[in-house]
């Protein structure tokens, strides 16, 4: 109900002090609109997926009756299975496919397949065929991977198991026959194929060197993916190459057997992995992210990152965020499970940026319980609130764009690709403490058409970039759209060969002179503030201070010409130690700190700084105010959500059939960047802004965490819902006519 402005605000102060905060909601025993949704083929029905990873000893051992009274009370619609591979957990007839010791008249997969179907579930076959047995090792020493000195390599992990060549007969041929049996068998609506890419290792076998020196013209297989340029090009392209063909292969064979199903490989996303996002996204009908976990110093909003990279080349194909309810590697305890609230803000974080969620359960066998209840409650508010979790379309208008050409060819080894992963990493932390709401781009969709829903685009050292995709940026920028780059971005062609001058050099507004600095130690910037007293919106809250740290690493540069402005200027390194030694040696500035400059009807920043990597490191505050200056100066229209309060509040904003959604993730908490969570510590009040798009009318607000309507009130197109504090997550829901 729409109120005045004072009424409004008594009703929430009241809201606000008697909230219990939920962590998440209650169970919920009825659905809201959780009717089935039909589309073309199977994949966009199922919301909420199941995962049973057998282990050998399941097969008799396991009860299937729990599990499918499980997946009926938490209302999967899905389920992916264990069926064959590395161990059949079914009757195969295929020669030298190992089944399990303990299957004996057992059918394991079959007959929870039987009991998933029955619920009315989809119901998806999982293979795995890295690694197999000594039989297979004795039958065909050629379908084993090879290290470089051309010895077999044994399973790092169980040394009993031999590690496979995913280029050669063992895939194409053995795994093949495997696949067309499951299909015949049993006709699951997908196979999906775990660690079909292989193991982290290059095969040396005799097979992968001819197949190699065939592709390449004559090259030998690089000794490490570090090796020099050419070679190490050419094996991404063939190992690429080869995978695909395999994944064509598959689906073909599964297509022939049962014309409703498909082939589906494990895949992640990002600017790091191996295989090309943009052709994933041609070929998979749905997509399921294998990114189960924190470990080590990972930042809790890392599944939200890794749905909006998939969604990059999926677009509205569905995708399912896995999760393990164990602790994710490095090392793995499978059989142990996380801290129940470290599982629901992963999770939540992932619904909130369009995954559908899909646990992973190792071992059909129950030990650690505690895990249970906690994908129930998540599973079950999913369930009741369906609706308004079918996405159609994302209202962010910024993408941040990240490169696979540029992580593969322009960094090469784990610390150079550090300079593409923390510059990444740098500018989503800042966007996420600015609450701007924004997407992922990928690097090879940089055309009009995949550009169209957004005006604003991040670059956070996108340094190779091909001339076409330069012209594409610039075409962008001269519609309206507002560009921020950063370091070395476009220095270097899409093979990674170094440029003598920026691909964007007119777009920036800089000429490369020809080197580049650091690290640096004890570098600023400073800050020209103007003699009026008016500093330009780049320096919006530095008040009159005179300089702020610089970043670590610097590309020489001078300005293209006098149209460009520069406000922020570099501070040559001076000593940091001996302390008597810590001072500038001179008052000039070694050229701009920052380009500022308009280019048709948009906008552009460029620093050539590394400072998003910078802030990554030491998130310092000057560096995150400047860095978001920036967006929000070549930002052409305000952003559709404005969310005020204090804490780190994760965005989102979508539209469904008839709702647009806004989420707010709850990230405060002094483990947000190393798991796991203690405690959730719930946030302050906050106060949303949401701009209602031209000829919507909203009708009804509520809350689908807290429960309840939401009391609003309008100014112009603006919706304005103050927010009691939030647990992990609250959704604002508003209901269109």
């Amino acid at each position: 109900m729409q109120q005045s402005r004072r009424t409004f605000l008594l009703q929430m102060t009241a809201v606000a002090a008697a909230s219990n905060v939920p962590i998440w909601p209650a169970r919920h025993a009825q659905a809201v609109g959780a009717s089935k949704h039909e589309t073309a083929g199977w994949y966009d029905r199922p919301m909420r997926w199941a995962q049973v990873a057998f282990v050998e000893d399941d097969p008799g051992n396991y009860d299937p009756k729990f599990w499918l009274d499980y997946f009926k009370t938490i209302h999967a619609e899905a389920a992916c299975l264990s069926a064959g591979g590395v161990v059949a957990f079914y009757p195969s007839q295929v020669p030298l496919h190992y089944k399990s010791r303990w299957l004996g008249e057992h059918d394991s997969f079959g007959e929870l397949t039987e009991g998933c179907r029955k619920l009315g579930m989809n119901v998806m076959a999982r293979t795995d065929p890295h690694a197999c047995h000594q039989d297979v090792y004795d039958a065909h020493l050629d379908w084993i991977l090879c290290d470089s000195n051309g010895a077999k390599r044994r399973h790092p992990a169980d040394p009993t198991l031999w590690l496979t060549c995913p280029f050669g007969g063992y895939n194409f041929e053995f795994m093949t026959q495997v696949h067309q049996e499951i299909m015949r068998l049993y006709k699951p609506d997908a196979i999906f194929c775990n660690r079909w890419a292989g193991y982290a290792y290059i095969c040396y076998c005799d097979h992968c060197k001819a197949s190699f020196r065939a592709y390449s013209g004559g090259m030998e297989l690089p000794v490490t993916t570090t090796t020099a340029k050419p070679a190490r090009k050419a094996y991404y392209q063939w190992r690429e190459k080869t995978l695909f063909d395999l994944w064509r292969l598959w689906d073909e064979k599964i297509r022939a057997i049962h014309r409703g199903a498909s082939y589906i490989g494990n895949s992640s996303g990002g600017a790091l992995s191996d295989l090309s996002m943009k052709t994933i996204g041609e070929l998979a009908p749905t997509l399921f992210a294998d990114q189960q976990g924190r470990n080590g110093y990972m930042v809790s909003w890392k599944n939200g990152m890794n749905a909006k990279e998939c969604r990059a080349t999926m677009g509205n194909k569905p995708i399912g965020g896995i999760f393990s309810i164990g602790i994710e590697e490095p090392p793995r305890w499978k059989d142990s499970v996380q801290n129940g609230d470290e599982i629901r803000l992963w999770v939540a974080d992932g619904v909130a940026h369009g995954f559908r969620p899909w646990f992973t359960k190792f071992n059909a066998k129950l030990i650690d319980h505690r895990w249970l209840a906690v994908v129930e409650d998540i599973y079950k508010w999913h369930y009741a609130n369906v609706k308004y979790l079918r996405n159609k379309q994302s209202l962010a208008r910024v993408a941040m764009v990240y490169s696979q050409q540029t992580g593969h060819f322009y960094a090469s080894g784990d610390s150079a690709k550090a300079k593409v992963a923390d510059a990444g990493f740098g500018f989503y932390q800042a966007l996420i403490e600015a609450r701007i709401p924004f997407n992922m781009v990928h690097d090879e969709l940089l055309d009009a058409e995949h550009l169209s829903p957004y005006d604003t685009l991040i670059l956070p050292n996108i340094a190779a970039l091909s001339d076409k995709q330069c012209a594409q940026l610039e075409a962008f920028v001269e519609r309206g759209g507002g560009v921020v780059a950063t370091f070395e971005t476009s220095l270097y062609d899409e093979n990674g060969n170094p440029r003598k001058e920026f691909g964007l050099s007119s777009l920036f507004g800089a000429t490369f002179t020809g080197s580049a600095h650091g690290p640096m130690q004890n570098s600023y910037l400073q800050l020209e503030h103007g003699t009026s007293g008016s500093s330009h919106p780049l320096l919006a809250g530095f008040g009159n201070l005179p300089r702020i740290i610089n970043a670590v690493n610097q590309v020489e540069t001078k300005p293209l010409d006098a149209r460009t402005e520069s406000p922020v200027e570099v501070i040559p390194s001076y000593p940091d130690l001996p302390m008597e030694e810590v001072f500038q040696r001179s008052t000039s500035t070694s050229g701009p700190g920052v380009y500022l400059s308009q280019h048709g009807k948009g906008r552009v920043v460029y620093f050539p700084g590394d400072l998003d990597r910078t802030f990554w490191s030491y998130l310092d505050n000057d560096q995150l105010r400047l860095l978001t200056n920036a967006v929000r100066w070549v930002m052409p229209t305000p952003a559709p959500v404005e969310v005020k309060g204090q804490g780190v509040i994760d965005l989102s904003v979508w539209r469904q059939e008839q709702s647009i959604t806004v989420h707010l993730v709850n990230l405060t908490n002094p483990m947000m960047m190393k798991g796991p969570l203690r405690e959730i510590i719930a946030s302050p009040p906050q106060s949303v802004r949401l701009r209602v798009p031209k000829g919507d009318v909203v009708t009804k607000v509520h809350f689908l965490v807290a429960g309840g309507a939401a009391p609003f009130m309008r100014e112009g197109d603006t919706l304005i819902v103050e927010v009691p504090p939030i647990g992990i997550h609250e959704v604002i829901a508003c209901e269109l006519a």
